[in-house]
């Protein structure tokens, strides 16, 4: 169902104010952003409103009591320069499953998807169009409740607003496996994209860049045996440049978009993808013997993440250099392709605006 937003353009766009060749990833932010309320039960109508900052109360819920979900998107441009998005109403579904989680209100498709649509048009000229680089999209939502009280808030906001990115790690990066944090545990918010799951994620990630590393590999809260997530993406391996072995949807991990858009195009190209439980020591094993022949990670903030090291206990398993990356290298290209319309989009991903 279509629906008009009230639109209240910025009267000097500041776009001429920044280097586009220069972009430092999450640090620019584009003219707009769009905001719709919760308030007695229902959506209010959405507004379209000059990028600026929000007026919040000191009891605001959301600080005290941690009811905030997001998402990450990206928007691009095509090969005659019109804006496009990538496979949205993953991303709408997402939402909506990390709110039931939290206990707050689902917000309708036409809100999410027609906001997020208005905004990327009104907006088009900030879409870099540099390889690598894109608009990243940031909706969220929060509860406004002014209320110190344990309880599910009444209100709540909704806002999207973008700011464009270069590659969010431009080389290969180096891991560690976690064995003393746990992210995620049976019956909690693992798969939720909760704003506390990123919290709680924040001092291990600080120790082990200490130690030279740029993320983590978690593992799961019981055994720390099993491989579940890094900080910012999804898990592959690949095994002799056949099989690919990805952490299962057990809960505890979030339902990647890119991570589902690479499995769907590896079993395209006829690869044997695995999603299953992966014990680190299986990964360590294959790397002695030679055959962990890639490893990366995925996500929508770094695309294909490619990792150069994991380190496990005292070992440190290298992986092979960046051109002999069979797998990481053509999904890489392919997925860039696809969300750039440099070449057919099969899957039926690719949304035009």
């Amino acid at each position: 169902m279509a629906i008009s937003f009230k639109i209240n353009k910025n009267s000097q766009s500041r776009i001429n104010t920044f280097d586009f060749n220069n972009i430092e990833f999450g640090k620019i932010f584009s003219d707009h952003m769009f905001r719709v309320d919760y308030e007695n039960g229902e959506w209010k109508t959405g507004e379209i409103l000059p990028y600026g900052n929000i007026n919040i109360s000191p009891a605001l819920s959301s600080l005290h009591y941690g009811q905030s979900i997001f998402e990450g998107m990206k928007a691009f441009k095509d090969e005659q320069g019109n804006p496009q998005l990538f496979r949205p109403l993953a991303n709408f579904e997402r939402l909506n499953i990390s709110a039931q989680r939290m206990g707050m209100p689902t917000i309708p498709e036409e809100l999410f998807i027609g906001g997020l649509s208005e905004l990327v048009k009104l907006d088009q000229d900030w879409i870099p169009t540099k390889e690598g680089s894109s608009l990243y999209l940031r909706p969220f939502m929060f509860a406004t409740d002014d209320f110190i009280g344990v309880r599910t808030s009444m209100n709540y906001s909704f806002i999207i607003f973008c700011c464009p990115v270069n590659s969010y790690y431009p080389k290969p990066i180096k891991v560690k496996v976690e064995e003393k944090y746990t992210r995620a545990f049976d019956g909690m918010a693992g798969s939720a994209k909760a704003a506390g799951n990123y919290g709680i994620s924040m001092l291990p990630t600080m120790e082990a860049k200490k130690e030279g590393f740029d993320q983590i590999i978690w593992t799961d809260g019981r055994d720390h045996k099993y491989v579940e997530e890094s900080g910012t993406t999804n898990l592959f391996f690949v095994l002799n440049e056949e099989t690919i072995l990805t952490p299962a949807l057990d809960g505890n991990i979030l339902k990647g978009v890119t991570r589902d858009s690479c499995i769907k195009m590896l079993r395209d190209a006829n690869y044997n993808v695995e999603e299953r439980h992966i014990s680190i020591e299986e990964i360590g094993q294959a790397a002695r013997e030679g055959k962990l022949t890639d490893a990366f990670g995925t996500g929508t903030a770094a695309l294909i993440a490619k990792i150069e090291t994991i380190a496990y206990k005292n070992e440190r398993f290298e992986l092979p250099p960046d051109e002999n990356r069979k797998v990481s290298n053509w999904l890489y290209k392919t997925l860039s392709d696809i969300q750039t319309s440099k070449i057919e989009d099969k899957f039926g991903w690719v949304v035009k605006l």
